[in-house]
């Protein structure tokens, strides 16, 4: 059986974000480039997510920072909440989303409006402003997906 892409499009990784990963095919909207991200985030890929971000957005010190986050951070799913321009013929595009993963046991959560840009055919993340987080309520089923409550499952430490 084909491995689910982690960014949850219900696409096979290996026809979703994996060649986009491997530099094999560019994103065509915004929207494809944010989940080709957080799998990058998930894949443990410092190299893509460099790649992706805005030229002038980059520091010496990225790849360095990137590769400290993933010691402690396991992906737990991507949720798309909605996006503005970012189709193919746009030269710019917002995503919100929100990302949850665990860092060193506790679980979190980024809630983002992204900026993406498009020069010469190629996407880039710009920037992101952080929305407030909002996780489950005690008694909700915990965003892991195992079907057990919040506060006997990821909420148990908060």
């Amino acid at each position: 059986m084909d491995e689910q892409c982690p960014c949850l499009s219900g696409q096979p990784y290996l026809t979703c974000c994996a060649p986009l990963l491997s530099g094999t095919r560019k994103a065509e909207t915004a929207g494809q480039l944010m989940r080709s991200r957080y799998c990058a985030f998930v894949k443990q890929s410092a190299e893509y997510l460099i790649q992706t971000l805005h030229p002038s957005k980059r520091r010496h010190d990225d790849a360095e920072q990137l590769r400290h986050s993933f010691i402690d951070t396991d992906w737990l799913g991507l949720t798309i909440l909605r996006q503005e321009l970012g189709q193919p013929v746009d030269s710019s595009g917002r995503v919100e989303f929100i990302a949850r993963f665990l860092q060193a046991g506790r679980a979190g959560q980024i809630h983002e409006c992204s900026e993406f840009v498009k020069e010469k055919d190629t996407w880039f993340y710009v920037d992101g402003s952080r929305q407030p987080e909002s996780l489950p309520a005690r008694n909700e089923l915990c965003w892991c997906g195992n079907g057990k409550k919040f506060k006997k499952c990821h909420g148990f430490h908060r």
